[in-house]
């Protein structure tokens, strides 16, 4: 009774999580624009969609800042946190307690705080004001997921790099970038999926006639969502998807081939 008890708490959690993203995949392929009627399979949504210049735009500014920020984001995340790993225990503590600060904090306090900034410097809101906004708040993310495969790090290692003649650069890439390559990545990831899903942050720092994905779904909704949107968060939905099961698989097919390798 216990083991069933639990297989159905997990199944009903998996349901309401879901649930809601299979009724919105559901809709993105119904005809009828009502969502109370089934009006028949069709891919009209889909085909409208691509030619919704107003959606595509909003769609084109979303994904290029979020690749743009967490690039940029990762570079400087790495490097801080390699910075932040070299420092005394009191000076690492110091740094990783005000990292953990935009973390806990409201992201409508950052929002406000950034655009409070970038009006005191007279800096024009648009595209450029989103971008530095995302970069800002994807930073702790990369340092949080660095840090942890830094630790785990064997400092002689590299020490014996160098004693072995190996110049700095070089033993960094081929020694220590390999092991913190996991984390890195999933910084780079996280930050992504954080700057692709901001709302809040992206309001208060966007300029008039620029869009992204959350802002145009948000003024959408006033008026009433169209079906066409539907068929966008479907397929973002399994983009996202496709790219957790190919980084998930990657390590075990890296494995896979290392141990083919050994025997």
């Amino acid at each position: 009774m216990k083991k069933f008890l639990s297989k159905f708490y997990l199944a009903l959690i998996f349901i309401l999580l879901y649930a809601p993203i299979a009724t919105l995949i559901v809709l993105s392929f119904n005809a009828s624009k009502t969502r109370a009627k089934w009006g028949g399979f069709t891919l009209n949504w889909y085909v409208e969609l691509f030619q919704n210049e107003a959606i595509m735009d909003a769609l084109y500014n979303t994904l290029a800042i979020a690749l743009i920020s967490s690039l940029i984001a990762t570079v400087i995340g790495t490097a801080a946190s390699l910075g932040i790993n070299a420092m005394n225990k009191h000076f690492k503590t110091v740094l990783m307690s005000i990292t953990n600060i935009p973390m806990l904090n409201a992201d409508i306090v950052t929002g406000i705080s950034l655009m409070l900034l970038f009006i005191a410097f007279g800096i024009k809101f648009g595209f450029s004001t989103i971008l530095l906004a995302h970069i800002t708040f994807n930073i702790p993310y990369v340092i949080l997921s660095v840090m942890p495969k830094l630790k785990q790090i064997d400092q002689n290692t590299y020490a014996a790099a160098l004693d072995l003649g190996a110049s700095p650069l070089y033993a960094f890439f081929r020694v220590i970038m390999p092991d913190i390559l996991p984390g890195i990545l999933s910084g780079f990831l996280l930050s992504f999926t954080m700057s692709l899903d901001d709302f809040i942050i992206t309001h208060f720092t966007k300029g008039s006639g620029v869009d992204t994905l959350s802002t145009k779904i948000y003024a959408e909704v006033r008026k009433g969502i169209k079906p066409e949107m539907y068929a966008l968060s479907t397929l973002l939905f399994v983009s996202v998807l496709v790219l957790l099961i190919a980084v998930n698989k990657a390590p075990k097919q890296r494995k896979k081939v290392s141990q083919e390798d050994s025997l």
